[in-house]
């Protein structure tokens, strides 16, 4: 055997754990992956960590190298960056991302690893699932030189999408949240910052990634006529209600979804591989620092998540550290 790892599992809603897991050697065209860093999603995990995966979304919820079954036990996670001990020649030594739950280290298939750039630390690798559903947002979106673009949100998605947008020539980018907080953040990444009262309107696009019926409502308030929302959030089990009975018909509003699960039918041409790799060169811009906090040891984990789900740990993507110093 390879030896031994460690997993975070959660053992039932709302209550994690560290288990121990023997690992297989790695067999012909697999690594084994030490690793340096994982990022916790707050927003998807803390419904995860809660048990607020709706039964009708078992299945679409799949991480890619998930045990169990939801609501729980189930090991989840999607953000891991380390460095491959044994594997082919190509990738022996190299730094490199996967979709894999937390675990101090894990043999997956060759494939399955992208080699981070030598300009992206790892540390802030541990991004390149959240960029590269920005990605695909925009690429559904396909914003225009000069547009007025709003993010509603300013959670990971939110954010990753406003430092892109800051990339198009002329687009102006207003990102607006309910917490006061943000406006460090939105100044970091180099966008205006609103309270969603105080949120300028007539926009050409809105990108809703709140969470929130009233980000949402707030959202095609701010439309001009015959435009779109954006639809990024995930709302779990929770209901979403919204006043249709105003403009939404008179201007004829639209909201559009976005799943990171699909390749955007704009991009026909790309596959997986070529959007992540995609967010992993983005990456090499040290703007996405502002998103990360922490480092917390792996063996908190079952502790951070507990006080990220009630909100006693005030995070984007929170980093946990692998290191045994």
């Amino acid at each position: 055997m390879t030896g031994d790892a460690q997993a975070f599992w959660l053992r039932t809603p709302g209550e994690g754990e560290i288990r121990r897991v023997e690992l297989p050697p790695p067999g012909p065209g697999e690594v084994l992956v030490r690793t340096r860093y994982s990022g916790v999603s707050r927003g998807t995990e803390t419904l995860v960590f809660t048990g607020r995966v709706p039964a009708d979304q078992y299945a679409s919820m799949r991480a890619p190298f998930q045990e169990g079954d939801f609501p729980a036990p189930v090991k989840y996670g999607y953000l891991s960056v380390g460095i491959v001990e044994q594997g082919p020649d190509r990738l022996r030594g190299r730094t490199v991302f996967c979709l894999h739950p937390h675990q101090t280290a894990y043999v997956v298939p060759a494939d399955a690893v992208v080699v981070v750039p030598e300009q992206v630390p790892a540390a802030r690798a541990v991004l390149a699932g959240t960029v590269e559903t920005a990605v695909n947002a925009l690429w559904d979106a396909a914003p225009l030189v000069g547009d007025r673009v709003t993010v509603v949100g300013a959670g990971m998605v939110g954010c990753c999408v406003a430092a892109l947008l800051t990339r198009f020539p002329g687009v102006r980018v207003e990102l607006v949240d309910a917490d006061p907080a943000r406006t460090a953040v939105a100044a970091a990444l180099g966008v205006e910052f609103a309270l969603p009262a105080d949120a300028a309107g007539d926009r050409d696009l809105v990108v809703h990634a709140s969470a929130t019926a009233e980000g949402l409502q707030r959202a095609l308030d701010l439309l001009r006529p015959e435009r779109t929302v954006l639809e990024l959030s995930w709302y779990g089990d929770r209901p979403v209600t919204l006043a249709l009975g105003g403009a939404f018909h008179s201007k004829r509003l639209g909201i559009r979804s976005s799943q990171v699960g699909t390749v955007s039918p704009r991009r026909a041409d790309r596959g997986y591989a070529d959007r992540l790799a995609l967010a992993l060169e983005l990456l090499a811009d040290p703007v996405f620092d502002a998103l990360l906090t922490g480092p917390s040891r792996f063996a908190e984990l079952p502790d951070v998540l507990d006080r990220l789900a009630t909100g006693r740990l005030p995070a984007l993507c929170h980093l946990i550290s692998y290191s045994e110093e």
